[in-house]
């Protein structure tokens, strides 16, 4: 079976589209069949798994111009697809805003490779509008990246209500994965007062795995690779690695599984 995260935040510069890169290509390397949807018309995913200008993305499929399959891209590690995103789905959002069930549009549209996968990975945009709210309705659970430092809170509550609305109304089994933390730095004070802060809020719904401010995580997007493949050895790498593998034995998996 599909397990489905939203990776989100409406808080810009927290670390989701670096998370959604990284975790993806994370899993991957340990041989599970990982899609990532690109859900922000920015693209930074798509461009941070070496995607240049696809011709076909996920808007076609969300207004059904095409079908999931014919937008998803494999990349350059086995195990793991994307289905890209470009500019065009700028305008989504006020091409949907009137239509029926405009929540479930994404959930619809990806019923057909619903169990191709062992893990899907959904990056939105920093809002909590009807692109968000699509990628809520679909998924199975969010995984929250907090960065380690000051207003780290600031705006959760309001996406916290967000996913409470969304379980009510559209999606009633949908939870938090977990809350991640991103940006460490060790030699600063505010990052250990902003994780003890974290903790306290969201209790053991905090990852164990931290994620350490790394130069080289900051540099793999501009040659399109995740850090794993970029430098392996690096902190940034190792760090998404141990987070995988937390994921994975949450999700009560064998460490090297993969569905035949």
């Amino acid at each position: 079976m599909t397990k489905k995260i939203v990776i989100a935040n409406q808080k810009g510069g927290v670390g989701k589209t670096t998370t959604a890169i990284n975790l993806s290509a994370s899993v991957a390397a340990a041989e599970f069949k990982t899609l990532l949807i690109d859900i922000d018309p920015q693209a930074n995913s798509t461009s941070g798994i070496g995607i240049d200008k696809p011709e076909k993305s996920v808007y076609e499929v969300l207004i059904g111009l095409e079908k999931a399959e014919s937008c998803i891209l494999s990349s350059y590690m086995p195990f793991l697809d994307i289905l890209p995103s470009t500019i065009n789905l700028v305008g989504a959002e006020v091409e949907i805003v009137n239509l029926e069930g405009r929540e479930y549009l994404l959930k619809n549209a990806l019923e057909s490779i619903d169990n191709k996968y062992d893990f899907i990975f959904i990056d939105c945009p920093p809002s909590l509008g009807l692109l968000t709210l699509n990628a809520l309705t679909y998924a199975d659970s969010v995984l929250i990246p907090v960065q380690c430092e000051y207003f780290a809170l600031e705006g959760l509550g309001q996406l916290l209500n967000t996913i409470n609305i969304v379980k009510r109304n559209s999606n009633p089994t949908l939870s938090i994965e977990g809350v991640l933390l991103t940006m460490f730095d060790v030699r600063l004070r505010l990052s250990h007062q902003v994780v003890s802060e974290v903790k306290k809020y969201f209790g053991d719904k905090v990852f164990e795995t931290v994620i350490h401010r790394n130069i080289r995580i900051s540099e793999a997007p501009s040659y399109g690779k995740p850090v794993i493949l970029y430098d392996a050895s690096s902190t940034g790498a190792q760090n998404y690695i141990s987070l995988a593998s937390e994921l994975i034995k949450k999700n009560n998996l064998e460490p090297r599984g993969v569905k035949n």
